[in-house]
C-alpha cells in the first residue's frame, strides 16, 4: 500500500510557474514509476508526465513538453512537477500516481487526493 499526498497547488497568473510535490509513504518508493495526471471539470483524467524508479528516464505527453518537468528524490520519497509558462487551460486538479510492475500502460495503482491549480488570464 502506498499513500500519496500532493501539495503546491494554488492560483497563478498566466505565464507564471508552480512546483507541485507529491510525498509518498512507502519503504519501497524506488520500486515505483511515478506519474502526474490532471483532471479539468467535465473532462477525463489525463496523463501528463512519468518518471522511472531510478529517475533516469522521463516521459511526457506532447502538450506539456518544454513547459513541465518531472523529477524525483528517492531519499525524500517525493516526486515533483515543475510547471512553467502556465496557461488558463492548465486549470485542473492535479494528481500524482504510483505504478508498480508492470510499469505500463500510463496508469497508476495508487493515487493522491489531488491539488487544485488555477491559472487566471
Amino acid at each position: 500500500q502506498v499513500q500519496l499526498v500532493e501539495s503546491g497547488g494554488g492560483l497563478v497568473q498566466a505565464g507564471g510557474s508552480l512546483r507541485l510535490s507529491c510525498a509518498a509513504s512507502t519503504r519501497t518508493f524506488n520500486a515505483y514509476v511515478m506519474r502526474w495526471f490532471r483532471q479539468a471539470p467535465g473532462k477525463e483524467r489525463e496523463f501528463l508526465a512519468g518518471i522511472s524508479p531510478s529517475g533516469a528516464n522521463t516521459d511526457y505527453v506532447d502538450f506539456v513538453k518544454g513547459r513541465f518537468t518531472i523529477a524525483r528524490d528517492n531519499a525524500k520519497n517525493t516526486v515533483y512537477l515543475q510547471m512553467n509558462n502556465l496557461k488558463p487551460e492548465d486549470t485542473a486538479v492535479y494528481y500524482c500516481g504510483a505504478k508498480g510492475v508492470p510499469y505500463n500502460p500510463r496508469v497508476a495503482d495508487y493515487w493522491g487526493p489531488g491539488t487544485q491549480v488555477t491559472v487566471s488570464s
